[in-house]
């Protein structure tokens, strides 16, 4: 079962004490980040000039699709004969963090109208069965496409009655927070894993 808000607290004191400060998050170095200190103060950057579109992984030879590798295969906890749901390699600072990716290597405006169809009716298990789990306040679902060409929608569970960790900043908090335990960690994708199962498709977990 997921955390409490309790158990985060405490896990959190636990690395940094009371009054400590988490560690900035990787976003921070991003060249996408956009925001700078300067003169001791947070600004936005300047924004550049006009350029080039970026090529996104699976795009091109030198930057393969990490989706469609068999080195990725691992990760799937789910999966029927058209989509598959992943987790990433260890456990991030919020309950789960878990992907839903078509089986084909195509991007959001390729999918045909059954297969869009069928996406919405996943993600919608997928995220009723998340925000169902213990101590669980709301799942957050997006997709940002510049990275990797083959389609990935995010489900992001959040702790519930954390009020500072909400909205678009779950996932700063996400890398932020110290992990969640392996064990709670893998148990809990499990659950969902063969939860979605009674709907459709086979829990590979």
């Amino acid at each position: 079962m997921p955390e409490s808000a309790e158990e985060v607290y405490a896990r959190v004191v636990a690395a940094v004490g009371e009054d400590g400060r988490l560690p900035m998050p990787p976003v921070g170095e991003w060249d996408i980040f956009p925001w700078e200190m300067v003169d001791g103060e947070l600004k936005p950057k300047v924004l550049q000039a006009p350029g080039d579109e970026p090529v996104r992984w699976g795009e091109a030879p030198d930057k393969p699709c990490g989706a469609c590798s068999a080195d990725h295969e691992h990760l799937r906890i789910w999966a029927n004969e058209r989509w598959y749901v992943t987790r990433g390699e260890k456990p991030t600072g919020l309950p789960l963090l878990l992907w839903l990716h078509p089986v084909e290597h195509v991007d959001l405006t390729d999918l045909s109208d059954a297969m869009a169809a069928e996406q919405g009716v996943i993600s919608t298990r997928l995220a009723r069965i998340m925000s169902h789990l213990p101590n669980i306040g709301r799942v957050h679902v997006c997709r940002w496409g510049d990275g990797g060409s083959h389609l990935h929608w995010w489900f992001i569970a959040r702790t519930a009655r954390l009020p500072q960790i909400l909205g678009s900043m779950a996932v700063e908090w996400d890398e932020m927070l110290p992990p969640v335990p392996v064990d709670v960690w893998e148990a809990d994708y499990r659950e969902v894993a063969r939860r979605l199962a009674t709907h459709d498709g086979r829990a590979l977990v």
